[in-house]
């Protein structure tokens, strides 16, 4: 999903802060130098390389074999039974703002602090949503929305934890939503994917592990019959013909992926020492961002931007901030040097 969080207080949708948002930034800093380095997602700095695009994907309308293919090829890729299990969407934020027209009014609870648009979204489409901290509340409620491992602190719950879940609101005719953004780079069994649990739907996307968030491609996994009502929202030629040619190549590319997993190793470690010697706590984060606890974020943040670093802050958590991977060494020099200018 995009990037955002917030705390366990409700907070108005005119408040909710996205990454990304260089236009903003750069409104308030001027001055500052270009190109401005973005680190205030979660988004691979090192995209896919996208392939050549058949003219004729961009000539007419997508063919319903194209999507087919695209949903056999993320079936191999995530480990589902079938592609009948699995819904493409321009993009998973399309799919937040369906999901609440497939319960009638519900009590909805969010496991926080979290990406802020699943709570936003819900309460938009008439439900009565709540925030909490604690897992063992989510058992209480019609829909559970859960983002695992989660944005912005990196928690990770446990399968067995969410299969547990999943079963409880079962019983009571509930459903289990598990938006998995950032799962592609841990091993597969911590993707509920792979074995759907009943009353389940899973979120998986494409831009954040591709680094190709423009493309806005995104994935819903669920039982067949919720995964056919997903499609009838969204209508006809949801996806863009070049979307899905981008989309088959890199699912299907398990060496790229694999690469990218090693050389993000590498990355989270620069990084981790460089804001240690900041005298920055790191407090969670994933292989794509890091979410670090410092007195003086702030300040940091502030000569950051003043230097064309863009970094997460967190109006909630003040003390907060994520910072996403440079992309190249120019960029891992700035930061090196800024950040040493901050210390």
């Amino acid at each position: 999903m995009d990037d955002s969080a917030t705390s366990t207080q409700q907070t108005p949708p005119e408040a909710i802060v996205h990454g990304g948002d260089l236009d903003a930034i750069s409104r308030r800093y001027p001055d500052a130098p270009r190109p401005w380095i973005d680190l205030s997602t979660g988004i691979n700095p090192v995209p896919y390389p996208v392939p050549p695009i058949p003219p004729a994907s961009w000539q007419r309308l997508p063919a319903a074999s194209e999507e087919r293919a695209l949903r056999a090829t993320a079936t191999a890729r995530y480990g589902v039974d079938a592609p009948e299990q699995i819904v493409a969407a321009p993009g998973t934020q399309a799919l937040l703002q369906i999901l609440p027209r497939l319960r009638p009014c519900s009590t909805v609870t969010v496991l926080a602090p979290t990406y802020e648009e699943h709570a936003r979204c819900w309460r938009g489409g008439g439900h009565h949503v709540s925030l909490t901290d604690d897992v063992g509340r989510l058992a209480d409620a019609d829909v559970a929305v859960v983002v695992n491992p989660n944005n912005p602190t990196g928690r990770l719950l446990a399968r067995e934890t969410l299969v547990s879940l999943a079963a409880t609101l079962r019983r009571r005719d509930g459903l289990l939503i598990v938006d998995e953004a950032f799962i592609d780079l841990y091993p597969a069994n911590a993707s509920l994917a792979t074995d759907l649990p009943p009353a389940t739907i899973v979120l998986r996307s494409f831009g954040k592990v591709y680094g190709l968030a423009g493309v806005r491609l995104g994935f819903a996994i669920s039982a067949e019959d919720i995964a056919q009502q997903l499609r009838e929202q969204l209508g006809p030629w949801a996806v863009s013909g070049a979307a899905l040619a981008i989309g088959m190549a890199a699912l299907a590319d398990e060496a790229w992926l694999h690469q990218t997993r090693a050389r993000l190793v590498k990355d989270c470690a620069r990084i981790d020492g460089l804001l240690s010697k900041a005298g920055c706590v790191a407090i969670g984060g994933t292989p794509l961002f890091r979410l670090v606890a410092s007195t003086g974020a702030t300040d940091i943040a502030e000569r950051l931007a003043r230097r064309g670093i863009h970094v997460r802050r967190f109006p909630a958590q003040p003390n907060w901030l994520r910072f996403g991977l440079p992309g190249d060494e120019a960029a891992w020099q700035r930061l090196t040097q800024a950040l040493g200018d901050a210390g």
